[in-house]
C-alpha cells in the first residue's frame, strides 16, 4: 500500500513539474510575442511620420530627389519585412537612409528653424526612444524564454511541446557605435 502511495505522489510531482514548465514556457512565449507587437506599434508610428517629413524637408531641397527616393525604398522595405532578421536589417538600411534625409536638412537653415520640421524631428526622437525601450524589452523576453528552452530539465518539456529558440532583434555595429556615443539628436 505505501508503494502506491509513493508511485501516486512522484506521478503527481511529476504532473506538477510538467504542468509548471510548460506554463511558465507559454507566458514567456507570450512575452515575446507581445513585445514584438510593441516593436511593430513603434515601428509603425515611426514611418507614418516619413512622409510628412519628407514633404516638409522637399519644400525647402526639391532638388534632393535621390534622397527622398532612398528615404521612401527603405521605408516600404520596413514595411514589407517578415520576421526579426528581415526588420532588423530592413531597420539598419532605413535609419541610414533617414540620417541621410537629417544631413540634407543640415544644409538648409529655414528648414531647420521650420517648426513643423522641428515637431516632425522632435515626434522622430521620442519614437526611436520608444523602439529601443522596445527593443531592450523584446531582446530581454527571448533571452529568457531562449534560456528556459536550452537548460536542464525545461529543455526535455521544450523539446516535446516544440518551443524553439527565438532570434534578438540586434542592430549593427555602426548603429551600436552610434548607440555609444552621446548625443543631442539621434539622428
Amino acid at each position: 500500500m505505501v508503494a502506491i502511495w509513493i508511485i501516486v505522489a512522484v506521478v503527481v510531482l511529476i504532473a506538477l513539474f510538467i504542468g509548471v514548465t510548460y506554463n511558465g514556457l507559454v507566458t514567456l512565449r507570450v512575452r515575446v510575442d507581445e513585445a514584438w507587437s510593441d516593436i511593430n506599434v513603434q515601428l509603425k508610428r515611426r514611418l507614418d511620420l516619413i512622409p510628412n517629413l519628407v514633404e516638409t524637408v522637399k519644400g525647402y531641397a526639391a532638388h534632393e530627389s535621390g534622397v527622398f527616393t532612398a528615404v521612401t525604398e527603405a521605408r516600404a522595405n520596413v514595411m514589407n519585412a517578415k520576421g526579426v532578421k528581415d526588420t532588423a536589417a530592413a531597420e539598419n538600411q532605413f535609419e541610414g537612409t533617414l540620417k541621410s534625409l537629417f544631413a540634407v536638412s543640415e544644409a538648409y537653415p529655414d528648414l531647420k528653424a521650420n517648426q513643423n520640421f522641428q515637431d516632425l524631428q522632435a515626434e522622430l526622437v521620442d519614437t526611436e526612444d520608444k523602439i529601443q525601450a522596445s527593443r531592450r524589452f523584446y531582446n530581454s523576453g527571448v533571452r529568457d524564454l531562449n534560456t528556459k528552452i536550452q537548460t536542464f530539465p525545461s529543455n526535455i518539456i521544450a523539446s516535446i511541446f516544440h518551443f524553439v529558440v527565438r532570434e534578438f532583434f540586434e542592430v549593427d555595429e555602426a548603429e551600436q557605435a552610434a548607440a555609444n556615443k552621446p548625443t543631442a539628436v539621434k539622428f
